[in-house]
């Protein structure tokens, strides 16, 4: 007992006066940088959601009558989709020109369309599963003579313009999206191969992008409003469709397509940084997920995305490149529902969904199908046709499966943008090292 007094004795002694309150102190700054830290990661993310969970109740409370809150939120939507074009094409261009490594493109490219189709395929084995367990159709009865008036698609057309415009002032519609991207890369392409002359041009592309993305920042300030009225409009006037003749259809695909986002992503994101690249993925990516499950759109959640991978580190001609063609050919998401569709129908008319054929084909079916989908709201209409086409199905059943895609679009282009975030993440993995993360963009 003597010796512990004395000890006690001793260290009482000899520390300095007031290192009680100093140690306090310590802990205190320790604490604040802590929250500085956390609100720097997470305080926009945390506005955002605390914004839409006003919006959406505000949307249960005044339910029909939250229409009038719409304008709001489509102010928002119209400020994304008016900036969209002139950023990715000068994201996509100011990369390519800043390359100069051609060698290094043609490895961006062959390692992004390697990681789109493998998580495409991953997506719809993922799906598979969870109607063999789930059945969609099991109990839903639906009017197969439904009043819907087809009108002949000539493939060939849909291709060729898919691709290419007849007119330059076309190119500057989001309509165009995939035409205006090929126009971005060929720009590129040349501004690098110019040489001295076409410096001054490729600056100015790279001065271009930090202009837009600029712009970006200032229509994000806006958001919170404009996703809460959105979400009120979506909650108070469309919510009521959930609990109709396809509720079946939403409660298999919201939680496979949740379920997904955090298990496959987390799991995409250790492959490509291990723990630092989860870790990072998450703090960044939550507005991002938020104005595309809002919208409706993976367009315009392409701002959100490019500021996402550059915080996480993905260098700048990896991440402008795969994030804008991401948007218009990447589709996790539509991968999901377009084999919850197939399933569906197969169910509707007494077909068996069953067999390696069956599931082989279906999954090829869900990547071409998530390939020509475009990234606006609505805009699954090919992909839709594609399904019941090469099955043979009635064209009755082309408005069936267009109600789930409307009703399960939220959640897919939330997995459709995001999912490009990911794999902008993984080629960098691949072309960048282990050790890409730590050389920043």
């Amino acid at each position: 007992m003597t010796v512990n007094k004395n000890a006690r004795r001793i260290y009482s002694s000899s520390r300095p006066a007031g290192a009680s309150g100093f140690c306090r102190d310590n802990l205190m700054v320790g604490d604040m940088k802590n929250r500085s830290v956390f609100l720097k990661n997470y305080g926009f993310s945390i506005i955002l959601i605390l914004s839409i969970l006003a919006g959406s109740f505000i949307g249960v409370m005044l339910k029909e009558k939250a229409v009038a809150l719409k304008p709001l939120g489509d102010v928002f939507l119209n400020l994304l989709f008016t900036i969209v074009v002139p950023l990715v094409f000068f994201s996509i261009s100011s990369a390519v020109a800043e390359t100069g490594d051609m060698k290094r493109l043609g490895k961006i490219f062959t390692w992004m369309i390697i990681v789109f189709v493998a998580t495409g395929v991953i997506a719809s084995v993922v799906m598979i599963a969870g109607v063999k367990i789930f059945p969609p159709a099991s109990g839903i009865h639906i009017n197969l003579n439904a009043n819907f008036k087809f009108e002949h698609v000539n493939v060939s057309e849909k291709i060729v313009s898919a691709f290419t415009v007849a007119d330059f002032r076309d190119i500057l519609s989001k309509q165009n999206m995939l035409a205006l991207i090929i126009l971005s890369l060929l720009v590129g392409i040349a501004a690098a191969n110019t040489g001295e002359k076409g410096r001054l041009f490729a600056k100015f592309l790279v001065s271009g992008n930090e202009v837009m993305s600029k712009t970006i920042s200032y229509c994000m300030l806006y958001a919170p409003i404009g996703l809460g009225a959105y979400f009120a409009y979506l909650v108070g006037v469309l919510g009521p469709e959930l609990l109709g003749s396809y509720f079946r259809v939403v409660v298999l695909y919201y939680p496979v397509a949740i379920l997904y986002f955090f298990v496959a992503f987390s799991f995409y994101a250790y492959l490509a940084g291990r723990g630092r690249g989860v870790k990072t993925f998450w703090e960044n990516i939550i507005p991002t997920s938020i104005t595309a499950w809002g919208t409706g759109s993976s367009f315009a959640a392409i701002p959100a995305n490019l500021e996402a991978a550059e915080k996480t580190g993905v260098p700048s001609d990896i991440r402008e490149v795969v994030i804008p063609i991401g948007a218009t050919i990447h589709m996790d998401g539509s991968c999901l529902s377009a084999v919850l569709k197939t399933a569906l129908l197969f169910g509707l008319f007494g077909m068996n969904f069953s067999g390696v054929g069956t599931f082989v084909t279906c999954v090829a079916v869900a990547i071409l199908s998530g390939t020509v989908m475009s990234g606006i709201p609505g805009g699954g209409f090919l992909g839709e046709l594609m399904i019941v086409t090469l099955y043979g199905f009635p064209i009755e059943a082309l408005p069936i499966i267009s109600m789930v895609g409307t009703l399960v679009d939220p959640p897919a282009t939330m997995v459709n943008s995001v999912g490009d975030n990911v794999a902008s993440m993984l080629v960098a993995r691949v072309l960048g090292g282990r050790k890409w993360m730590e050389k920043g963009s």
